[in-house]
């Protein structure tokens, strides 16, 4: 993912898209960012983990495309949504990380996209997938849902094969 360089240091989120208990989640999102911190440059690369968003399922009354693109933050009703928007607006690009769940992606995912669009629109993003056999068809599903928001989906997306020990390993580490 190419940013061009500035005075100071792009932002970019890695967004962790679980909020399972247990999860493999954080510890497959701490490996990514181990290694994009080995090239990481005029790159700054802070974690985003859903599970501590604490959003409701998606319950604005207005459609995220209808509110005005320059600053929608405070044409949200709710607290939870605007803190959202704030947290999601300081970033350049995107980097999601995803297991797959029945050949798609997590409703917590889901639900953090559909709250917001400008905050997302034309922004890069990427998707790497784990899965038991890699996420493949959960990366694809996000793919077009991030077309969808209007961002730049990168075609790259990296795809991690786990296993149920992997799990028990990392949470009893």
């Amino acid at each position: 993912m190419m940013l061009s360089a500035s005075a100071s240091k792009s932002k970019i989120a890695l967004v962790s898209c679980s909020t399972r208990h247990p999860r493999l989640n954080p510890f497959i999102t701490d490996y990514v960012r181990s290694v994009l911190a080995e090239s990481s440059g005029e790159v700054s690369i802070e974690i985003i983990d859903l599970a501590e968003q604490s959003l409701p399922l998606y319950n604005e009354p207005a459609v995220p495309s209808h509110l005005p693109a320059t600053n929608p933050t405070p044409h949200y009703l709710h607290a939870h949504t605007r803190e959202w928007s704030q947290i999601v607006r300081q970033y350049e690009a995107f980097i999601f990380v995803t297991p797959q769940y029945n050949w798609s992606i997590p409703a917590s995912l889901k639900n953090a996209l559909d709250y917001l669009y400008f905050e997302w629109k034309d922004k890069p993003a990427a998707i790497v997938s784990y899965g038991g056999r890699g996420g493949g068809k959960a990366a694809c599903h996000l793919r077009d849902i991030l077309t969808g928001l209007h961002m730049r989906p990168v075609a790259t997306m990296p795809a991690v094969t786990t296993t149920v020990v992997m799990l028990e390993d990392c949470v009893h580490r």
